[in-house]
């Protein structure tokens, strides 16, 4: 019974420590153990920088927070991986969101629990167009694939995937006729930007939450879903330009 109460104090306690953000860490880097760290975020509705004239509304809306005003993914990366890197020690996520208590949460994509082997880390992840993605998941449903969380935005979904490395996946995507570039890997060294949260590609959302729970989302091996995704990809893409598997573009900052 003590240690039921007690749970239940931690509950509340967690309930009352205000932003949603620093609750989504929290989870992911305590309860999960998927490294973590603060987004850069969108820059200030009134925020009037000087690179910033010239733009409509809409897009200064959703302009990146960082020095780079023509940053390709705005909002969508960590905001300074040089001074704070991916963690899941509660402390430093407790720190980092007191400093910012808005910014979004981004995952580390396939990195390894600290002093682990590898496995069992952090989550990598498979994306492709929001169209494509969801035919996919209709196949996949049909087949009664198991899948784990999915990530979405209004133009791309990420399926989240049991951690690989660049060498399984080349070997994967070897053996296919083409890979469209329009699908993408994010692996060991990538970033993946977790809900809530607003991108420059718009609201970040879950498609398919993780269940409630303390114990680390259950997650696919990417060859169990790769085929129905590239298939998607395919036949929704307007072209059907390879993706070399040596050149590990997902596993570099994408979404």
């Amino acid at each position: 019974m003590r240690e039921i109460l007690g749970r239940r104090r931690r509950l509340r306690y967690r309930r009352k420590k205000g932003p949603l953000q620093l609750e989504t860490a929290l989870t992911c880097a305590v309860e999960w153990k998927w490294p973590v760290l603060p987004g850069v975020g969108l820059k200030a509705a009134g925020s009037d920088r000087p690179e910033d004239q010239g733009r409509s509304r809409r897009e200064r809306r959703r302009a990146c927070a960082c020095p780079d005003p023509e940053c390709v993914v705005p909002g969508a990366h960590p905001f300074d991986p040089g001074i704070l890197a991916a963690t899941t020690d509660e402390r430093m996520i407790r720190w980092g969101w007191t400093n910012r208590p808005t910014a979004p949460v981004v995952l580390a994509t396939g990195a390894s629990r600290p002093g682990g082997s590898g496995e069992g880390g952090a989550p990598c992840a498979v994306s492709l167009p929001a169209v494509a993605a969801a035919r996919a998941l209709l196949v996949l449903d049909r087949m009664d694939m198991h899948l784990g969380p999915i990530v979405a935005t209004p133009t791309r979904w990420s399926l989240l995937v049991a951690p690989y490395s660049l060498e399984q996946l080349g070997e994967l995507l070897f053996v296919k006729d083409c890979v469209p570039s329009s699908l993408r890997f994010h692996g060991s060294g990538g970033y993946l930007v977790l809900p809530p949260a607003e991108t420059g590609a718009g609201q970040v959302r879950w498609e398919r939450a993780p269940l409630p729970g303390s114990a680390a989302p259950w997650l696919p091996d990417v060859e169990a879903v790769v085929d129905a995704l590239v298939e998607a990809s395919a036949s929704s893409a307007p072209d059907s330009g390879l993706y070399p598997p040596e050149a590990g573009e997902g596993s570099r900052l994408a979404y």
